[in-house]
């Protein structure tokens, strides 16, 4: 399961493995403070999207279509990797911006999940939530 949630936070035993996604590191945050698992800067928008995006919320819809062709292309292996991390545990993916729902965490787990959902396996054992196979 994954969450998303501000770097600057408290973090908290609810937040299982916490993997900050950003490219750069957040301003005025220690590496204590921050409490991370992991720094997982490959699955972090390019210098030039980012820049593209500016955190406009005009440019949302097509910042998160720009983002996840760009994780298609770059980094398919390190997106099966964080899937298989939120298979059965809790996964926080952090954030620095203000921006509490239009973020590249927020995008990154809408992208992780949908992917999932639409998964050919996914459609071929259909279970409902919370049902285990036998």
């Amino acid at each position: 399961m994954f969450k998303i949630k501000r770097a600057y936070e408290p973090a908290s035993a609810e937040d299982g493995k916490r993997i900050l996604v950003d490219r750069l590191w957040p301003r005025g945050l220690s590496k204590t403070k921050a409490a991370l698992d992991e720094w997982d800067r490959l699955v972090a928008p390019s210098d030039a999207l980012r820049r593209w995006y500016a955190h406009s919320p005009q440019r949302w819809r097509e910042f998160k279509t720009r983002y996840a062709r760009e994780l298609r292309e770059t980094c398919p292996q390190e997106l099966k990797r964080l899937r298989a991390l939120g298979r059965g545990r809790v996964v926080t993916l952090l954030f620095a911006s203000r921006a509490p729902e239009m973020n590249n965490a927020a995008a990154l787990k809408e992208i992780i999940e949908t992917r999932r959902a639409s998964s050919p396996a996914a459609a071929r054992n259909p279970r409902p939530h919370g049902a285990r196979s036998g």
